[in-house]
């Protein structure tokens, strides 16, 4: 008996060192292997992914506020160790097909090895179709509100740690709308105006008076 447990000990010890490298290999997979087929798409996630790692609150700005993903899902998704290039794509592609981002993700984590061009094909987006030209479309777009406009298929790197948020090319505006005036707003400064010019007409009705009193 004891012979068999000092032998079935390294045993589950190699299992267990097994299994965690098949999880260290399965998170290498979910955050570099893109693989979408596009070289210009696969150069932009990269830049993304390192977006996202050095900028989290934008990143996850731009995933809710125009990808339409719940910020518990981006959270989550992080916190299974999603990288930000995974997570954009992703919702990009449910962003076109115009589905939750989690159907994607599901559809993903059935089949982790095949890389994103092999599923992007299976929910109908085609290399050169007119859904996969949107979908790089959306990347210029991001790139646009991040500060630093892209064209789709354009030759061009670029680092984000000299021009990201407050940063370089862009200013300061990467991953926020551009402010503007909100329509309640103009309504209290016109109701603000509205009332200094009642106040300013008393003041000369009041002066009016005084003087036919003399």
């Amino acid at each position: 008996m004891s012979v068999i447990k000092r032998f079935a000990r390294p045993r589950l010890s190699l299992l267990l060192i097994s299994a965690v490298l098949a999880t260290a290999a399965q998170a290498q997979v979910v955050g570099y292997n893109f693989r979408t087929g596009d070289a210009w798409v696969d150069t932009r996630l990269v830049e993304i992914n390192d977006y996202g790692s050095r900028y989290r609150d934008p990143f996850i700005d731009e995933m809710t506020g125009y990808y339409g993903a719940p910020r518990s899902l981006v959270n989550d998704l992080f916190g299974r160790r999603w990288s930000a290039g995974d997570i954009y794509y992703a919702c990009a592609i449910a962003h076109i097909l115009g589905v939750p981002c989690i159907n994607v993700v599901h559809e993903y984590e059935r089949n982790p090895g095949q890389g994103w061009g092999a599923l992007a094909k299976r929910m109908g987006i085609k290399p050169g179709s007119r859904q996969f030209h949107d979908l790089k479309n959306g990347f210029s777009r991001t790139y646009d509100r991040w500060g630093y406009p892209v064209a789709v298929d354009r030759n061009v790197h670029v680092d984000w740690s000299q021009h990201g948020p407050g940063k370089g090319k862009g200013g300061g505006n990467a991953g926020k709308p551009s402010k503007q005036t909100s329509p309640s707003a103009q309504g209290n400064k016109g109701h603000a105006d509205h009332g200094q010019g009642k106040a300013k007409g008393n003041n000369g009705n009041n002066g009016k008076g005084k003087d036919k009193g003399k």
